[in-house]
């Protein structure tokens, strides 16, 4: 909902009322994921989308139902290449979709801010089990009263009673935090809708040599926040890295504090040089980044390693650094290699194989 903020300031400015659908839980080829959402004015203007098209006249009917009898629900939308439910998608996916009257201030104030929040809504009681297949609506609920967990772990408004849930909870909210992924889960006996705002995520580029350049790029268009760090003031230049956010001539171990490296950054050792590489390298590690990655060949990584052994990273340490870094995609360009670097960034932050779609979605063998 991030995208909808500036919408979201206009319509309460002009004194127009809203309400929303929200993608909470996708089965198969969903276009839209969990967390995506439809604002609907009551002056008719629209804006956002649960499903690309497919049931956005739907869902804003059932906003305006919503915004009527001040009630919030669920509404599956189904398949329609075999079956209708209710709507159908092109995509012979599956929706669920929280239908709310309004959008509650936590989730605007989370969706607004820089801090990391995950805002936690208690479904209706007749909401969607999680086992695929059909659903009748029902008349669902008054909306519940939001939660919110922030990135320091600490449940900062509202509890499920239970300390014990409460923990359940906290740690379902970090890790879809961590993930940058909205999802619905099942606590005791309440089904919860955690929507996540997490912190912008960040990629430290340690070496501004040209792989950097497009790297940055890329980075940028995914919505990263970057950082060049090079101890070479003729390399970390703003006319090489026009989109870089900062840009540091300095060592990296020495200016880990200053940037405030933490367990949330990625970090891309690119520089080819012993003496800044492995600092740098040793401080990510040691400071928990969620992606360590540094170039070099096997040969190179294998004499890198026992110097990291000797400076004392512990062998499960080392198991965490992506050498030689990126994905296999083949290429040798700069931009081909920054491409694969960003690839293995992104599959390491969403939990990702980084094998072929085609491959994973075809058939198991039938055993015989």
């Amino acid at each position: 909902m991030k995208e909808l903020v500036d919408t979201i300031r206009t319509w309460q400015t002009e004194g127009v009322g809203f309400g929303r659908a929200v993608v909470i839980r996708t089965f198969g080829s969903a276009p839209r994921p969990e967390g995506a959402v439809l604002l609907l004015a009551d002056d008719g203007r629209i804006a956002g989308s649960v499903s690309g098209g497919c049931v956005e006249g739907a869902a804003a009917e059932e906003i305006e139902r919503a915004r009527s009898d001040g009630r919030s629900r669920v509404i599956r939308y189904g398949i329609s290449d075999e079956q209708a439910w209710d709507v159908g998608l092109a995509c012979g996916g599956t929706i669920d979709v929280l239908i709310e009257p309004r959008v509650h201030d936590l989730a605007i104030d989370a969706a607004a801010g820089e801090t990391g929040t995950a805002v936690v809504t208690p479904l209706p009681p007749d909401a969607p089990p999680s086992d695929f297949g059909p659903h009748e609506p029902g008349p669902g609920a008054a909306p519940a009263q939001p939660l919110t967990v922030s990135t320091e772990a600490a449940v900062r408004s509202g509890t499920l009673g239970n300390a014990e849930l409460d923990r359940a909870l906290v740690a379902q909210a970090l890790d879809a935090l961590e993930r940058g992924t909205s999802r619905t889960v099942q606590i005791g006996d309440r089904a919860l809708f955690i929507e996540a705002y997490p912190v912008k995520p960040r990629l430290v580029v340690v070496g501004a040599v040209q792989v950097a350049q497009p790297l940055v790029r890329i980075a940028h268009e995914l919505g990263y926040e970057t950082v060049v760090v090079d101890g070479r003031a003729s390399f970390a230049t703003p006319a090489r890295f026009p989109d870089v956010d900062r840009l540091i001539v300095g060592w990296p171990d020495e200016i880990a504090d200053e940037i405030g490296l933490g367990p949330s950054d990625a970090v891309a050792v690119l520089s080819h040089d012993v003496k800044f590489d492995e600092p740098a390298i040793v401080e990510a590690l040691r400071r928990g980044c969620r992606y360590v990655g540094a170039v070099g060949s096997r040969k190179t990584q294998a004499e890198r390693r026992t110097r990291l052994l000797e400076a004392g990273v512990s062998e499960e340490d080392l198991m965490r650094l992506r050498g030689p870094i990126g994905l296999d995609l083949g290429g040798r360009a700069p931009a081909e290699t920054a491409l694969a670097i960003m690839a293995e960034v992104l599959a390491a932050r969403y939990g990702g194989s980084g094998a072929s779609m085609k491959d994973k979605a075809r058939p198991a063998p039938i055993a015989v």
